[in-house]
């Protein structure tokens, strides 16, 4: 223990406590709260939580002298419990921190109690209409009888008082008692402990206390016997409280402290649970206690987390509960009137962590100051070290408590142990001399060991030493691989070998450190140890691919590489680069895998597949270059005219054409729009089938180039069948078409060589075939000059009624036309007799003035001439009619900007050119009137048109509206009248009942 610093510290906390009200005989606390019990029958609360104090006399009532016996308090020093003796025999009392007197338990009359557990976890109190709730408590009395109790929150007075046990075996008194609770699945678990002078006894079970209690009847109860008396025989059991549970207890026996562990979750003692929550006891021999031969027993006792804290005489000794050692001991400053009594007893406050000692007038605190700072070191002089380091506050601690292990293994020899141990270590020894011991003897396995704990523990900035201590360990596990091949040459081959186990450790141990490994030490390392499999392992780790790619290429496992070059983070320039020997390794595979890659420019596949292509192979092989590029150009649509080129080349100098034909009739550029129908070149197509000899691609290229008169000569050297579906293929252009069947005719007719007559049928039979774009004249200058006109004479007629039938179809159109025109003029001529009746009453549809009426503040419209009085108007067949001006003017505004613009400049230049005849005609120039006029009936026909082609309240003048605005911009002025302001002035306004 530090020496330096104490641990415990003791204050005065009040001198005269007792208020002069007798000596005090007993004391209790909870929750910052002290309660006194006095010589003359009175209790003494002191709350130091709020700063209040009150007395109460509980000898009211009662002859002779009165002493309080036993007083206790609840955990939240609310509840209090006190026990009066006296003549009048005892009596026990019950009160409250808001009750203003206490409550006599008479149903205790008569009965002596020492000792009381209160229900930590299930104790409440609700301040409201002054209800309390003590749930259950335990009461042991000096008969050795236990009691369960629980105050009536109606009544203000005992609710209840159940017997629970009695001691028969040995009847002695209950000097304390102490209670735990715990929540499982099938009910409330109870734990208590309780003591007499020389027992300590344990229940347990599930249920109510009252059924714990009775089913000892059948079983037998567990405890512990110490047989010796202590000085004033206070016999007294302590829990210590750590959030609100007990963790360990002790027992103020007569022949030492019986303490241990509680754990209320296990159950691992018995079946039947007895003793399944007490756990590493031990027994504090009262000899550790005094340096002479003389024993001397403690009166009183008070427990924290890692002490004991004992009354012996007038001085309290801390004893270390897990070293049993004294480290401090503690004075009291006492008057005189107490010293011939003394410090009387300690008790605790379980909620505040506080303890407190108290003679016959004054009141003492024991503070605790920090009492676990020195605990790692208990633990480490008694070698527990995992209880050391669980109290370690600090690094240097730690490295206290693992520099102590690992030279403890390292003198048991115990080297990959001490390694890890070292390892942990960060200031007390360095680096250097822990690898030092190592290396001085001879063990390697220990050096790596220490080497690899050692990263665990280095932090990501410590990056050189990282680097150094990875590339050292790189070594070490390469030395190890060698040194196990040299041992066993059967290494390789056992699967099972320790030299398999290492090479799996070290590529995990490279995995690890890919990031921290220096990439070419490691690769000179991994080569100069010849260690090629580890070399591929690291490059792979490293994504330097090319290497482990070249590997796998020169071992001939082609799948292998294929499945490096699928990595996404592979670059495609290795896939090009080592395309070439991948499909010579293995075709299948590499094209399979460039099929499967989304990603790859077939363009610069073209050197491997033309690689490939130039080898033989049997006919019955799939050729993979084939099927890669079909699966481009139909899958992919790839459009290169590179790989076209190449999969047309390679069907042609297949013997079976069928692939070409269907490859050159395909149409790959169908659909897009000004698309090309191809992406091959057609020349190169051409010529390599000409030098291959593939006659019917040729005549379909011919035929692709617009050639046709060349496909169908080529055609008809092999298929007239075929030269006739090329004739047919032209549309367009009738005389080439005219001109190719007779290219097909001349061929049919010179080449049949039957008998005359049966070739003149089949000539005829031939013209029927061309749907009547060649005649019999056509075709008779290819049949010798000596043939006979008789057989040909059915052709001659059948041609000769097709040519009078076309002669009357053209007459019969002629008068048609002829009639159509006639039409034509009597409706002209009607048109200029059409008139329309107006109305004397008739208005403008848009001035709302009338048609036939002219005022005199309406202006004739601009542009034309009045008819005497009225001014110029349109009237339309619907029945609407507008003035000229008016029309021109709506129009105008309903119309687009152009056309409105447009009708305006009509309008301008019929103005101007009225202006010019009228000056004209004032200055006697006749020539040119003439001319005037007519452009001025052009442009009025043009504005008549313009203004005129519909009315503008039928027609889609009037649809179009509907997309306008209701209020035009130049009207916004007149829609501000109608918005709806808030009335500033209504002070003035007068209501206006209306009646209903």
């Amino acid at each position: 223990m530090d020496q330096g610093r104490q641990v415990f510290s003791v204050d005065l906390l009040e001198r005269y406590a007792s208020k002069n009200r007798g000596m005090i005989t007993c004391m209790a606390a909870g929750n910052d709260v002290i309660v006194l019990g006095t010589s003359k029958g009175w209790i003494i609360r002191h709350d130091f939580g709020v700063g209040s104090s009150y007395d109460i006399d509980l000898s009211v009532g009662r002859t002779g002298e009165q002493s309080i016996h036993k007083v206790f308090v609840d955990p939240g020093g609310s509840h209090c419990i006190a026990t009066v003796t006296g003549v009048g025999g005892a009596e026990t009392f019950y009160t409250h921190a808001k009750w203003p007197k206490p409550r006599v338990l008479s149903r205790l009359k008569g009965l002596l109690v020492n000792s009381v557990a209160w229900n930590r976890q299930q104790i409440t109190e609700v301040f409201r209409l002054d209800l309390v709730s003590t749930k259950e408590i335990i009461l042991g009395t000096q008969d050795g009888q236990l009691f369960e109790m629980a105050v009536d929150e109606k009544d203000k007075r005992e609710k209840y008082i159940k017997f629970l046990f009695e001691l028969e075996e040995l009847p002695e008194a209950f000097m304390a008692l102490q209670m735990e609770t715990a929540n499982i699945n099938s009910g409330m678990r109870y734990y208590v402990m309780a003591v007499t002078p020389t027992r300590l006894y344990s229940f347990t079970g599930i249920g109510t206390l009252e059924s714990v209690f009775a089913s000892y009847k059948e079983r037998a109860v567990h405890f512990m016997e110490l047989p010796g008396e202590i000085p004033n025989r206070q016999v007294e059991l302590h829990f210590f409280i750590k959030q609100r549970r007990a963790v360990h207890f002790a027992w103020l026996s007569g022949t030492g402290i019986y303490h241990g562990g509680l754990n209320f979750g296990a159950q691992h003692s018995y079946p039947n649970g007895d003793e399944n929550f007490v756990e590493s006891k031990a027994l504090l021999d009262y000899s550790k206690l005094s340096d002479g031969t003389e024993i001397v027993k403690p009166s009183s006792m008070a427990l924290s987390e890692y002490h004991f804290l004992l009354l012996i005489g007038n001085k309290v000794k801390v004893v270390n509960r897990i070293s049993e050692q004294i480290i401090e001991e503690l004075q009291f400053d006492i008057t005189a009137d107490s010293a011939s009594r003394g410090i009387i007893g300690l008790c605790s406050d379980a909620s505040a962590g506080l303890f407190y000692a108290y003679d016959q007038n004054s009141i003492f605190q024991v503070s605790v100051i920090d009492e676990g700072r020195d605990m790692w070191k208990v633990y480490l002089d008694l070698k527990v070290f995992a209880a050391a380091l669980a109290n370690c506050r600090d690094p240097l601690q730690r490295d206290q408590v693992y520099l102590v292990q690992a030279e403890a293994a390292f003198a048991d020899k115990e080297y990959l142990r001490a390694a890890s141990f070292y390892a942990k270590i960060n200031y007390v020894i360095s680096f250097e001399e822990v690898t030092l011991k190592f290396i001085s003897i001879n063990e390697p396995e220990a050096l790596r060991t220490f080497l690899l704990r050692k990263l665990d523990t280095l932090s990501k900035d410590d990056k050189c030493q990282i680097t150094m201590i990875s590339t050292w360990a790189t070594e070490l596990y390469l030395d190890k691989i060698n040194r196990l091949l040299l041992e066993d040459d059967t290494a390789i081959e056992n699967r099972n070998s320790e030299y398999h186990s290492v090479i799996q450790e070290f590529r995990a141990f490279m995995s690890d450190c890919k990031d921290v490994l220096d990439e070419a030490t490691t690769m000179k390392l991994l080569e100069s140890y010849g260690r090629v499999e580890e070399l591929v392992y690291f490059a792979n780790l490293k994504e330097q691919y090319e290497i482990v790619i070249h590997h796998y290429i020169q071992q001939g496992e082609a799948k292998k590489a294929l499945e490096v070059l699928q990595k996404s983070s592979v670059s495609d320039e290795l896939q090009y680069k080592f395309a070439p020997e991948l499909i010579m390794l293995d075709a299948y595979e590499t094209v399979e895998a460039w099929m499967a890659s989304k990603n790859l420019n077939p363009r610069r596949l073209i050197t491997a597949m033309m690689r490939y292509s130039s080898e033989p192979h049997a006919k019955n092989e799939t050729h993979e270059v084939i099927k890669y590029l079909e699966f481009c150009v139909h899958s992919l649509h790839n459009e290169d005219p590179g790989i076209h080129n190449l999969l047309l080349s390679l069907y042609a100098k297949q013997e079976d054409d069928s692939a070409l034909l269907r490859f050159l009739q395909c149409k790959f550029g169908k659909g897009r729009e000004n698309g090309p129908e191809f992406f091959y070149d057609p020349k190169y197509a051409l010529r390599l089938c000409l030098k291959e000899k593939r006659t019917r691609a040729c005549v379909h290229i011919y035929s692709m180039m617009s050639m046709h008169e060349e496909a169908v000569a080529l055609a008809l050297q092999i298929d007239p069948e075929l030269a006739m579906a090329e004739a047919d293929k032209v549309e367009d252009d009738e005389d080439l078409r005219k001109k190719l069947w007779l290219m097909v005719a001349k061929h049919v007719v010179k080449q049949e060589k039957g008998a005359k007559r049966e070739n003149i049928r089949k000539a005829i039979a031939f013209l029927k075939e061309t749907d009547g774009l060649l005649k019999i004249e056509d075709i008779l200058p290819f049949f010798p000059d000596f043939a006979l006109i008789d057989d040909f004479k059915e052709a001659i007629c059948s041609s000769l009624e097709d040519y009078n039938k076309q002669i009357e179809q053209l007459k019969e159109e002629m008068n048609d036309a002829t009639r159509g025109a006639d039409n034509i003029r009597n409706d002209i001529s009607a048109l200029t007799q059409r008139y329309a009746v107006i109305d004397r009453e008739e208005e403008c549809g848009v001035c709302k003035r009338k048609i036939l009426t002219m005022t005199g503040d309406f202006r004739m419209a601009q542009g034309y001439s009045s008819s005497g009085p009225l001014a110029p108007f349109y009237v339309f067949p619907c029945g609407h009619s507008f003035h000229a001006q008016c029309l021109i003017t709506h129009v105008t505004s309903c119309a687009h900007e152009e056309q409105a613009e447009h009708i305006l400049d009509l309008q301008k230049q019929l103005t101007l050119l009225g202006s010019e005849t009228r000056r004209d005609m004032n200055g006697n120039r006749s020539d040119e009137p003439i001319t005037s006029t007519t452009t001025a009936d052009k442009l009025r026909s043009e504005l008549d048109d313009a203004i005129a082609s519909e009315c503008p309240f039928c027609g889609e003048l009037m649809i179009n509206e509907i997309t306008l605005p209701f209020i035009k911009p130049e009207e916004t002025r007149h829609s501000a009248s109608w918005d709806l302001r808030p009335q500033t002035n209504l002070a003035n306004q007068r209501t206006i009942s209306l009646p209903v």
